[in-house]
C-alpha cells in the first residue's frame, strides 16, 4: 500500500457507532491494510496507549470505541483533540445503518444489544417486548454518539455487503490525511438515499438508458451508455451545474476543517445515469486532490458474485 503518511505522524483510526453496524468486519479490513486494532479500549486509557505506541515508534493504529464505554464516551472528542495537539495523524469512521437495518440484524443473529439492560424495566418475554426493547436500545445509542457521529467520516452500511464494506474502509484510510477528501457515491432512490450523504442530487429527470433495449444490461460504466448520455443535452447540463456547485463551495469546505465531504447521485436504479455522472465528475474533480468514488448498487451487485 502507497505511504499515506509521508509525515511521518503516527496515525490513529478510530471505528466507531451503532452496534451492529459493521465495526467488526472494518476492524478487519483495517489489520488487513496493517493496522494495530484494539477493540473496545476504554477511553481513559487511550492517550497512556498512544503514548506507549510513540515509544514503540508504531504509526498506524486501529481502535474501536462504542456504546459499551458508554459512561466514558464524553471524554472521547476532547481526547481526540489532545491527540491532534500532540502530533498525532486522528481520523475517526462512524458506521451507521438504518434502524430497519439494525432490528434485522439483531434478529438474525440472536445476539443481544449492549443497551439492553437500561432500556427500562424487563418485560415478561415475549416477540412484542423484545422487539421493543431493541427499538428503545437503539434509539438510546442514537442518543449517546450523536456528538461522535457529527465529527466522524460517516459510512451508512444498512445495504452495504461485507466485502463492499471492507472496501470502503480500506479506501478511506488510503488517503492522506489533513486535507479534505471528496467523494462522489451513485445510488438507487428505491434503496433509499445514503445517510452518509452531504449532498443530494437526483438525476432522474435525465434521459434513462433502461429504456433503450441494447443498453439496458449495461451500466454508466460501459461506453455505450457513455456515449448515449453524452449526446443528451440535458445530461452536460446537470454535469456542468452539480461541478460549478462543488467548484462554488469545496473551498470553503476546506476552510471549516472538513476532512470528506460526500456527494450523492441518484437515480431509479443506481445503475445507468448516476453511476455516468460519479464516473465524469470523479474525472473532472482529480486535480483538486483526494478523490473517491463509490458505487452503492454496483458494489453491491458485484459482492453477490
Amino acid at each position: 500500500m502507497t505511504d499515506t503518511n509521508p509525515e511521518g505522524l503516527r496515525e490513529l483510526v478510530l471505528v466507531t457507532g451503532m452496534s451492529g453496524g459493521g465495526k467488526s468486519i472494518a476492524m478487519h479490513a483495517l489489520e488487513d491494510a496493517g493496522f494495530f486494532c484494539i477493540d473496545n479500549l476504554p477511553p481513559e486509557l487511550l492517550l497512556n496507549f498512544m503514548a506507549l505506541e510513540r515509544q514503540r515508534e508504531a504509526r498506524r493504529v486501529a481502535i474501536a470505541v462504542d456504546v459499551r464505554s458508554k459512561g466514558s464516551l464524553p471524554h472521547v472528542l476532547p481526547l481526540l483533540k489532545q491527540l491532534r495537539a500532540e502530533g498525532h495523524a486522528v481520523r475517526s469512521i462512524f458506521l451507521d445503518a438504518s434502524t430497519d437495518a439494525l432490528l434485522r440484524r439483531f434478529s438474525e443473529t440472536r445476539r443481544p444489544h449492549p443497551l439492553r439492560d437500561v432500556t427500562g424495566e424487563e418485560r415478561e418475554h415475549g416477540a412484542a417486548d423484545d422487539s421493543r426493547l431493541l427499538l428503545d436500545a437503539i434509539e438510546i445509542e442514537r442518543e449517546l454518539l450523536a456528538a461522535l457521529r457529527v465529527e466522524s467520516t460517516v459510512i451508512d452500511t444498512s445495504l452495504l455487503r461485507p466485502a463492499q464494506l471492507r472496501a470502503w474502509v480500506r479506501d478511506l484510510v488510503s488517503v492522506r490525511g489533513g486535507s479534505l477528501t471528496l467523494v462522489f457515491e451513485s445510488f438507487a432512490f428505491k434503496h433509499g438515499v445514503p445517510s452518509d450523504a452531504d449532498f443530494v442530487f437526483d438525476v432522474r429527470v435525465l434521459p434513462n438508458p433502461y429504456y433503450v433495449h441494447e443498453l439496458r444490461a449495461l451500466t454508466g460504466r460501459d461506453e455505450p451508455v457513455a456515449q448515449y448520455l453524452d449526446m443528451q443535452p440535458e445530461v452536460a447540463l446537470m454535469r456542468s451545474q452539480i461541478a460549478a456547485f462543488m467548484d462554488q463551495w469545496l473551498p470553503a469546505f476546506a476552510a471549516d476543517q472538513r476532512s470528506y465531504l460526500t456527494v450523492a447521485i441518484g437515480c431509479t436504479g443506481g445503475q445507468h445515469r448516476s453511476v455516468y455522472l460519479v464516473e465524469q465528475l470523479t474525472l473532472q474533480f482529480a486535480h483538486r486532490g483526494q478523490v473517491l468514488k463509490r458505487h452503492r448498487e454496483l458494489d453491491a451487485e458485484r459482492g453477490r458474485r
